[in-house]
Parts: C-alpha cells; structure tokens; sequence
C-alpha cells in the first residue's frame, strides 16, 4: 500500500473514531469497564457470585487438601492384593508356537513362548521366558513379533516377570507433540494459554482430586470444588480476566449447579449402587470409606464441565458482537437474536455427552446388542443406566446454560453501554461529539481521495490469513 492510501485509510479511522468515542480491545469483548458495570445490581450480584464461589472454592481447596497418608494406604492396600507391581521396558528376542507343556494327545493345546531382553529393573540386560501363553484362552495378549517394545510386569517378592501391555510412549509423545503443534500454529497465543489450562486441569484432577478421595473426603464435594477451580482457572486464562469471562463464567456455575441437582435427584432416585464394574468392585479393597456411588455423581459433574464452557463463552461472545453491531438494541431484542443463535449451537453439540459415553463404552454396547436383550431391559442394567442418567442431566445442563448465559450478557451489555452510545428516544444511537454532516463531510472527501488513488497490487496469500487473530489485534 502506498504512503497516499495509508493517509487516507489514517483520516477515515479518525474519523471513525470521531462518531464513536469509544474503542474495543479485542474482538467479542464487551464495552464498558468494571467501574460502569459496578453501577448496575444485576451486574453487582453476578459479581457477588462470581466472587461467593470463588472464595467458596478455595476454602475448599484449602479444607480438603490432601495429605500424603491416603494415597500410601490404598497403596499400600493394593500392594497387599496383588495389584502393585514394577513395569520395565523389554524387547522381544524370541516367539514360538508350539505345542502348551501341559497337552495331551486326546486334548492337544497350542501355546506361545515368549523370551525378551528386559532394560530395566534387577535383570538389565538379561534375556528372561514369560510363561506359556495359551493361544486358544489367553485372549488379552496381543500378537507379538520378534522385535517388537513392549512393557513387562514385575513382583520382587516373587521374581516373576508377565506380560503387562504394548510399549507405546513414543507413539503417545509423537501425537502430543503434533497436537501441540497444530494448538500452537492456528492459536497462537490463545493457543498457548488453552495448552496452559489443559495442564492446569490435569494437575487439579491428578494432584488434588484423586488424592483428595483417597483420603477419605466425600467424591462429590471434591469433584465439585475441582470442578468450580477448573472452571475459574481455564475460562479466566484462556479468555482473561475481563468482563466477558466473568459472564460466561457465572452462567457456567449456574448450569454446573443445575446439573449437580438434576444428577443428585436421579441417582438417588434410580439407586445407583456403584459396583457395576470390576474397577468399582476392586476400589472399596483399596480405600475403606470409598463412596463408590458419589464418586459415580461426581464424574458426572466433571464430564460436563467441558461441554458447558464451550456454550457459555460462545454466546457471551455472540451477544457482545450483537450489541457491538447494534447498540439502539436493547435486553430483550439481545436476548430473542442471542437464543435464536444459541439454539443452533445445541442442535449441533447436544448430542455431544452421549457420544463421549457411549464411545468410550463401546465393548459394552456390543456385549448388550448380542445378549438379546431388549432395549428396556438393556437400559435397566445399572453399567447403561448410569451413562443414561449421566447423558440426560448433563444434556439438560448444556440446553439450560444457553438462556442463563444469554440473558446475563444481555443485561450485561446493555447497562455497560458507554454514554457516548446512549440510544435516543427515536432507536439510533446518539453521536454527541461530531455533527453528522460534519462526518459525512469529511468521510465523503477522504472516500473522493482514496478512489483517485491506484489499487494496491493483490498480495500473496500467506499461512497467516488462515490462523486467527490473537488478543492484541483489532479489527
């Protein structure tokens, strides 16, 4: 672009400026500072919320920290069990099939022999033989080939070495590394920060929430205070610490409450006992005071956090851009176009938690479908009713998060309008500074000049007209 064009596109910006006197600092925010909205009560007990809950959850934090004593008791509990053992790192040296030690000619049986070189542990170094694997029985064990990485367990007291899974850390670390590349690449600085709160989330439901339950806390207060701390740490720094945050925040923790109800009301209801899988079953060995049923509810809770989050900050955004567009609209015209955008937003994403459980519990689904079941009964089975019961509320939270979270921007927005945007009785917004022929004036002349002017040659596209924007740049 030429110095000329560059004048003139500077003159019209200063003029734009000139019929609006205030400035956005990034795209999707809303007008107003924290001083403005202090001056609204809607506004005011949003905040007060906001600020309840999160001394609520730090107290709470503070209350339930876990100390280290739990998690070696169920350490310990599982190690009396036989469900602690070392793993190390082996490579396959030798496979062969043949004929199980224990055959007999009338029942003849076929086994695999497996010897590895074993990296880690007493026996660096050292080639050791797994037992016999039965090949007609012996169904968890993969097919091995000479070779191949794979990870052994290992019981001290008894010197026995087994097969424990496939090695596949490489595999994983090549797949985060693309991940956080592509994260990286088209979030650039958003990006960043969402790599940093998905961290952050891990180290919450690894380093507090787990040990926390271990330590005999009841599962549902801690999966809710986990839930309420990622909520304020993921939402504030992926998206900062401003106005918007705070509203798509509040709606989160109003439809987060609403599904805590909804879920604590069916599972009572359907009485849940928590012991439907081989995990549970093992769980009460390991942790005395385990509540296996309010843990259930609690992973409830967590699993629609996600979700939530996704609509909430999606319409706080929508009706920020709405009021940018239009500032003559007001509460109510906000909050029909906001839910009209919304709806669509929830016909695509509720079927979002079904297929989030119902994939990850694909084996069962199909061990039901053979049972010829029908599908009453099939529900009825508390391993399906629970994912239903899961499915349903946590949908019903999702649905319920698009109008809380509407109206709150709307009136939001509306009482954050700045003054010199304050609509008039005839429905325009008013422009106190300049006289609107004065900007037509001048707009015209600097169009008149820009149009003399020769067209700036095409440029090339670049990578960067497909990433978005980062926070600092405008519009």
């Amino acid at each position: 672009m030429n110095g000329q064009a560059m004048k003139v596109r500077a003159r019209l910006g200063s003029i734009r400026e000139m019929g609006h006197s205030h400035s956005h600092s990034h795209d999707h925010e809303i007008d107003g500072g924290w001083q403005q909205w202090l001056e609204h009560s809607t506004l005011r007990i949003v905040l007060l919320g906001v600020l309840l809950a999160a001394v609520a959850t730090v107290a709470g934090v503070v209350a339930m920290w876990p100390s280290d004593q739990g998690r070696q008791d169920a350490v310990d509990s599982a190690d009396e069990i036989g469900l602690v053992s070392d793993r190390l790192s082996a490579t396959i040296q030798v496979v062969n099939d043949g004929e199980c030690s224990y055959s007999e000619p009338d029942n003849p049986q076929r086994c695999r022999v497996v010897e590895l070189i074993v990296h880690e542990g007493p026996d660096a170094g050292s080639v050791v033989a797994l037992p016999e694997i039965d090949l007609r029985f012996d169904l968890s064990i993969p097919d091995l080939a000479v070779g191949d990485r794979v990870i052994l367990g290992y019981e001290e007291s008894t010197n026995f070495y087994f097969f424990a899974d496939k090695e596949r850390r490489a595999t994983l670390v090549w797949l985060t590394v693309l991940f956080v590349g592509v994260v990286l690449i088209l979030g650039r600085v958003r990006g960043v920060l969402a790599l940093l709160a998905m961290a952050l989330t891990l180290v919450v439901l690894v380093g507090f929430l787990a040990p926390s339950v271990l330590d005999g806390n009841d599962p549902l207060v801690v999966a809710v205070i986990s839930a309420s701390a990622i909520a304020f740490v993921s939402l504030y720094l992926t998206h900062g610490f401003s106005p918007t945050t705070t509203v798509a925040l509040a709606g989160t923790l109003a439809a987060l409450a609403l599904t805590l109800g909804l879920s604590w009301v069916f599972f009572e209801l359907a009485s849940f006992t928590g012991l439907a899988t081989e995990e549970a079953l093992i769980l009460p060995f390991i942790s005395e005071n385990l509540n296996v049923s309010s843990l259930l509810l609690g992973g409830a809770v967590i699993g629609a956090l996600g979700a939530l989050d996704d609509v909430t900050v999606t319409q706080v955004a929508t009706v920020a851009e709405l009021k940018r567009r239009r500032p003559d609209l007001g509460v109510t015209e906000l909050v029909t176009s906001g839910i009209r955008v919304g709806r669509e937003h929830i016909a695509s994403t509720v079927n979002t938690l079904l297929l989030a459980y119902v994939g990850a519990s694909m084996p069962l689904l199909l061990l039901f479908t053979a049972s010829e079941q029908s599908l009453q009964m099939a529900a009825n089975s508390e391993l399906i009713a629970i994912e239903i019961v899961r499915t349903l509320c946590g949908s019903i939270g999702l649905v319920a998060a698009m109008p809380i979270t509407t109206v709150l921007a709307a009136i939001v927005v509306t009482s954050a309008t700045p003054a010199a945007l304050e609509v008039e009785s005839d429905g325009h917004p008013h422009l106190p500074h300049v006289p609107p022929t004065e900007v037509e004036e001048r707009t015209n002349e600097a169009l008149t000049e820009l149009d003399a002017q020769e067209p700036p040659p095409t440029p090339a596209p670049s990578w960067d007209d497909f990433t978005p924007l980062d926070d600092f740049e405008t519009d």
